[in-house]
């Protein structure tokens, strides 16, 4: 065989080799990256799912302190002459 086929045919393999290992390389990246990206979103989910749990919670707090106030306002002997 002629040297510059037997060259161009071991080019020709080693650009194959090289452009399938970019590929995987990069396959595998992009999977990392989703799963962390996936990990983050589930840390935002549950957080999120939180937030109307904490509402409640200070809008019964809110209550609370509003109803205390009113009793020390009575109590105090401010609506003594009502």
């Amino acid at each position: 065989m002629n040297s510059a086929i037997i060259v161009s045919v071991i080019s020709f393999l080693g650009t194959l080799v090289g452009t399938a290992g970019g590929i995987i390389a990069s396959g595998k990246l992009t999977e990392y990256r989703l799963e962390q990206l996936e990990k983050k979103v589930e840390k935002y989910t549950v957080a999120t799912a939180k937030i109307p749990v904490l509402e409640e919670k200070l809008h019964g707090f809110d209550r609370r302190i509003s109803n205390i106030e009113k009793e020390s306002f009575l109590s105090d002997g401010y609506f003594d002459g009502c």
